[in-house]
């Protein structure tokens, strides 16, 4: 079994109402990958950020080049129709909760192809785990509530084989940074970080200068966590949860010498993502048992001028919940819409931006916990967010 330190545990672990992408991933790499619902990104190489999906296609940039950019998620949950049944007491209705989060993630990717030779060298820093949620503390089912928060910080180097005019091989090494913290009142208590190594691989094959077609594999790292771990004073330091393993295939197609249509499909292995679980335990702190699941994505660029293109996305993004379902991760299917455009100033100098919203399908959350008594919530969950990016393209 794979196992993910504790503090990346925020993002997959007990709660997390980080609405961005289904299960607990990060799309949040590129600004203009933003504006077409992520559609194409393991080929289209039109900056670095290209690094972060598939190491291959760096082959595709023929200069030196620095992207940098952030990307704001104000997210939100709404959950309406709640009966708590307290441990010893009767089911009674709670009010409608609405909890808010406004987070910043930046990105940072460099490509340098190398002089005289087919190589391609890169190195990113990037986040794809991220959560900070925080229920009101006069919530009236503190053991379904409470604080989760995290940051991660994932930086690759990456190198890219142009073995063929047509072929190019790429092959990266990631290493992960987190830190996370959860807390349930009288409950449980983590705070613990971790790091780790992992490494992805790629494919782009070049059809012609109007078709191209890209592959992606990365592997999940293991990661065990060191802190504090207190599931209701059973101490102990090290807590594992699995992740999974993503496959991406994508495609780019120029239709006219101003239009072009790209398209993503993402699958993601989240049958690994069944418990989590400690050594210092013999029973599962949380059961899960997802499913895999993964997103299609399809998008569009138009070039409006010379120095002008505009983009537009759409991506189904497929939820792993199954048959277990929890109001620590409302976790629902989710729709992608999303529009951007890139001015280049100069041959060197380009800007992105993008605006995205996500709606995800409402859903129903029947959830027990069995501690000295039984307690249960049921509610129904709506999530959505706004998303905006800036980034920045330098070519050297």
């Amino acid at each position: 079994m794979k196992k993910f330190t504790v503090s990346c545990l925020a993002i997959a672990g007990l709660s997390s109402y980080q609405v961005h992408s289904a299960g607990f991933q990060l799309n949040s790499q590129s600004v203009a990958g933003l504006g077409r619902a992520f559609a194409g990104d393991a080929i289209i190489a039109d900056n670095a950020a290209v690094i972060a999906k598939n190491a291959a296609a760096m082959s595709l940039l023929d200069r030196p080049t620095l992207s940098i950019g952030a990307i704001a998620i104000d997210s939100k949950v709404e959950l309406t129709d709640i009966l708590y049944t307290p441990p010893s007491s009767s089911t009674q209705s709670l009010g409608d909760t609405t909890i808010d989060n406004l987070t910043v993630v930046p990105n940072f990717h460099y490509v340098h192809p190398v002089e005289h030779s087919r190589w391609t060298l890169g190195t990113t820093l990037h986040s794809n785990f991220g959560t900070d949620v925080e229920f009101d503390r006069d919530f009236a089912a503190p053991e379904f509530g409470g604080t989760t928060k995290l940051s991660s910080v994932n930086f690759g180097l990456s190198a890219a084989y142009e073995a063929t005019d047509a072929l190019s091989l790429g092959l990266g090494i990631d290493i992960i940074y987190g830190k996370g913290e959860i807390s349930r009142p009288n409950l449980l208590n983590i705070d613990a970080d971790g790091t780790a190594v992992g490494f992805n691989t790629g494919i782009a094959y070049i059809i012609n200068d109007n078709h191209r077609l890209g592959l992606s594999y990365r592997y999940a790292p293991s990661l065990d966590a060191s802190g504090t771990v207190d599931p209701l004073n059973g101490l102990a330091t090290d807590l594992s949860v699995p992740l999974p393993d993503i496959l991406e295939f994508s495609g780019y197609h120029r239709l006219h010498n101003r239009f072009a249509l790209h398209y993503s499909l993402q699958y993601i292995t989240w049958s690994e993502f069944d418990a989590l679980t400690s050594p210092s335990f013999d029973d599962p702190i949380k059961d899960y048992q997802w499913q895999d699941a993964g997103h299609l994505s399809l998008g569009m660029t138009y070039d409006l001028q010379e120095r002008t293109e505009l983009r537009a996305g759409y991506m189904y993004d497929l939820s792993p919940v199954d048959q277990i379902n929890s109001l620590s991760i409302p976790d629902s299917d989710r729709h992608w819409f999303t529009l951007g455009a890139t001015h280049n100033f100069s041959q060197a100098l380009s800007v992105d931006v993008a605006l995205g919203y996500i709606v995800g399908e409402e859903t129903k959350i029947d959830e027990s916990m069995t501690i000295v008594r039984t307690s249960n919530i049921a509610a129904l969950t709506n999530n959505s967010a706004w998303l905006a990016g800036l980034q920045l393209n330098y070519r050297f």
